[in-house]
Parts: structure tokens; sequence; C-alpha cells
């Protein structure tokens, strides 16, 4: 009896772990048919077996501590860069699925309480559940909405175009009921089953006639192209300048280098998240020399770079997006809100700090908050843009980035270099696709050791620097949309789509030959 446990238990792994290979960048999203619905079944069968709670959630967390333990075991190497946190990695590389696997352990035991008898009521609750804790878990605490399922379609742009209407979390919730939906078949009621299988089908071939249709209207739009061009770097300078003296006038002329400037082009350059560490926002001027023969009235830079203020005797530093002139003299910036734990703030630092935790990305304390997140207008007479600013993980973030849609640009700037050459950063690419989709905007991506892109409103990367490479791409033609559906109102959509679930729920419950 107790070898039959164990082999069921070591099964839900192996179950989680197979389905972490739906992801970027494998995106064998076929294997999410098998490793739901067979998960599903295990549940139903289970429920009429024994009750014992503890179990079901125990169901649920070894499937989810599968699934992110192969598609997150990338976020420890950043503790390799540091010596004084090597003892950590083993350690993070358990803690970090286990966290994150309790959602899914919630979701199995909410699951076998509410779970009716009926098949197919049960499925629908099945998925709802999912959906909403995987909703949760983007929002709580900091929120970390990372490989969601819906990502598995991240190359199946015409199927993804249903986020402009529905946003990520609303389609999260219907990809969890397709992966689902051939464990229906255990019902005895075949009628029932075709009936629900049908309207799977349906739908998802709306979703992919929605997503044609959408790409056709787009590519008839009309062009837009600028008299400048928006330059995006990408690069590869090595992550070891946050702990080591690296010589920062090497490595602005390294950037400036791969930036290719022409004295005669309008450009706008766009250098990634934090790139000189060693320099905060209000020194970059000091270096003003390297610039001079280089630069001039006709180019501005964005770059990611540190800022401090003092405050009541208390300083502050931030990880800011700041905007120079070519004299470089400051324009205007952007303080990050939405920070990474560990990594840029140690929660509870009083107490983690006495015992000598600090957060990795710098030498001195926490990384502060920013206040609000602004549109930034860029307007001289040889520039006149509309930028929404995004600092790395921000991305990530589905119906939380802006409130005003009066912007004509999303810039997101990155370091991905903590993560080595893993498949870290090929996913962090991939949230960008989807909020392109979302917010109905073009999004330009630099990043230093990771992936530099165009990525137009449907989700289409238009240019790239692929991963591993340095250079650039320019920004100047564009297509332009009317705002999106979710754009508009948000995750309100997904808080509309749970009443739609629940409506079905009941009243396939009260189907008398359901």
């Amino acid at each position: 009896m107790k070898t039959k446990l164990y082999t069921e238990l070591f099964l839900l792994i192996v179950l989680g772990m197979i389905t972490s290979f739906s992801l970027p960048p494998f995106n064998y999203l076929v294997v999410n048919f098998v490793t739901f619905s067979l998960f599903f079944v295990f549940l139903i069968k289970k429920s009429k077996q024994h009750k014992n709670l503890k179990y079901y959630f125990l169901y649920g967390w070894l499937f989810g501590f599968g699934y992110f333990a192969i598609s997150l075991y990338w976020i420890p190497i950043a503790l390799t860069f540091d010596q004084n946190f090597n003892f950590l990695f083993p350690l993070a590389l358990f803690v970090i699925p286990a966290f994150l696997a309790l959602f899914y352990g919630l979701v199995s035991f909410s699951f076998i309480i509410l779970k009716p008898k009926k098949i197919v009521s049960s499925f629908l609750i099945f998925s709802l559940i999912f959906g909403v804790m995987e909703y949760i878990r983007g929002s709580i605490f900091t929120g970390f909405p990372w490989n969601l399922i819906v990502y598995s379609f991240s190359n199946q742009l015409e199927f993804l175009s249903v986020i402009s209407i529905f946003g990520t979390y609303g389609l999260n919730l219907f990809c969890i009921s397709l992966f689902t939906s051939p464990a229906i078949f255990i019902s005895r009621d075949m009628k029932k089953n075709i009936g629900v299988c049908i309207s799977v089908i349906i739908i998802v071939m709306s979703f992919l006639i929605y997503g044609f249709s959408y790409k056709e209207k787009f590519n008839k739009a009309e062009k837009v192209v600028n008299d400048f061009n928006v330059r995006v770097i990408s690069s590869n300078i090595s992550i070891d300048r946050f702990y080591s003296n690296v010589n920062s006038v090497l490595v602005i002329e390294e950037l400036i280098k791969i930036s290719n400037p022409n004295m005669n082009q309008k450009i706008i350059f766009i250098w990634p998240e934090a790139i000189l560490p060693e320099i905060s926002q209000n020194e970059l001027s000091e270096y003003k020399w390297l610039f001079d023969n280089k630069f001039n009235e006709n180019h501005l830079l964005i770059m990611g770079i540190n800022s401090h203020s003092v405050k009541n005797s208390i300083k502050k530093y931030f990880n800011s997006l700041s905007i120079y002139d070519y004299e470089l003299n400051l324009i205007n910036s952007y303080n990050k809100i939405n920070l990474v734990p560990f990594g840029e703030f140690l929660p509870f630092e009083r107490i983690l700090k006495k015992i000598g935790f600090r957060s990795l990305t710098n030498n001195y304390h926490s990384f502060s908050k920013g206040n609000t997140r602004d549109i930034i207008e860029l307007e001289n007479k040889n520039f006149s843009l509309k930028i929404l600013p995004l600092i790395c993980y921000e991305i990530i973030y589905s119906g939380k980035l802006f409130n005003d849609l009066n912007f004509d640009l999303v810039v997101n700037i990155s370091e991905d270099g903590w993560f080595g050459n893993s498949i870290g950063p090929k996913q962090h690419f991939a949230h960008s696709i989807l909020r392109a989709i979302e917010s109905g905007k073009y999004i330009v991506r630099s990043a230093n050791n990771g992936i530099a892109a165009i990525i137009n409103p449907i989700g289409m990367t238009e240019q790239k620097v692929k991963f591993g490479q340095s250079g650039y791409v320019d920004f100047k033609e564009s297509r332009k949309i009317q705002p999106t559906i979710f754009s508009i109102y948000g995750n309100k959509i997904f808080g509309f789509l749970i009443l739609l679930y629940i409506f079905l729920i009941f009243s396939f419950n009260k189907t008398k030959n359901e």
C-alpha cells in the first residue's frame, strides 16, 4: 500500500516537471493536454477513495513543486555571483519551488472541498480555482506571475490575440480548461462529453479567427514614419561589475561603440538597466568628455542608472530609468516601483542584515520603491514621443502597468545577466510579447546579457538582437491600432469571466442528466 502511495506521489512530481516543458523556450504545449488531464482525473479518483484533506493539499503541492523546480531552476543562479551567498544555492533550489507550489496545493485542497458529483461542474470548478489561484499568486505580497500556463502559447500569436480583450489571466483561465478538457471523457454521458468538447473547439476556432482578423487589420493600418530613430541597445557586459572595481570608462566606451552614433541622425539611444553600478545618476555628467564629438543636439540618452535622495537625514537609493540630453543634463527619470525581493530589497531587512544577509544587486542597503509610474514626454525641436517606462521584471505584471493610455511606446530596460546562459532570459522576453498584445502598444526592450527587441502591438517581434549577442535595432516605423479592450478595463474582464464560470457551474450542477 505504501509503495503504491509513494509511486503516486512521485508521479505527481513528474507530471509537474513534464508540464514545465510547455513553457518558453521549449513550448511543447501538447504535453499539457496529458498532464493537466491526468492530474484532474487523479484528483477525481482519489475523491472517491478517501476524504483526508491534507493529502489533497500534498497532491497539488507535489505537482506544483515539479513544475516550478524545472521551470524556475535558473533563479538561484543569481546567488552564485557573490561568494557570500553560495551556501544558499542548494537551499534556494528547494525553497523557491516549494513556496510557489503552496498555491497549487491550495488548488487541489479547495477543489476537493467544492467538488460536486457531476463531472462537467467539477471540470469548471477545477479550472476556476486554478485560474483564480494563479491571479492570487501574481498579486499577493509583491506578486510573482511568472510562468502562467498561458505562456505555452507564446509562439502562437494568432491564438494569443484575444489577450487584447481578456488579458493574460483571462486567457490563462481558459487555457487551464482547454488543457483539462480531455479528462471529461471519464464521464459515462458521452453526449455531454461531446457537447463540452465541441464547445471548447468552437471557442478555440473563434479565438484563431479573431487572431487572423486582428493581424490583418493591423497590417492594413497606415504606417507612421518618424523623422528620428529609437535605437535599442543590446550588450553583454559582465555581471561581475557589481562586485569588482570594473573600469566604468571602458563600459561607457563599449556602449557608445555599440550605439554607433551618427552626428547627422536624430537618435534616442536606450541603454540597459543599471549598466553603470559605480556611477550614480547625478555623477554621469562627470564623464561628458567621453561623449564629446560623438553626441550632439540630435541625440537623447535613456539608460538604467542608480540614483539616491536624502530626506530627513535618511538616504534612499533607487533603481532608475534616466533620460539625458547630449550634454548629460538630466531631463527626466523614473524610479522602479516593483522591486525584486532579495535581489533589490531585503524583506525584514533589520533582522536579516544582522545575520549577514543583504540584497544582491547593490553594495549598500535595499533599494527604495518609487512613488508613481507616469508617462514621460520627450518633447523638443527634434523629438516628440511619450513613453511608458518599465524596468526589468516590471514587464511581467498584467493589468497593473498604466492608467493613462496616452503614450506611444513602452520602454523596457533589463539586466538578465543574473541568470547566466539559462532559460530565464528567454522566459523574461516572452512576457514582453503578452504585454504588447494586452496594451496594444509597441515595446522596445534593451537588455544586457539578454534579448533586445522591438515587439509590435500584435506580439510580433519585428527586430531583435539574439541572446548572447551585442548590437542594436532601430525603431522608426510603426502602425497604430485602437486601444485594446483590456487596456481600457484591465483585469475587470477577468472578474467578469469568473462570474461567467460560476454561472456555468451552477447551471451544469442543476442539469439532471449531467
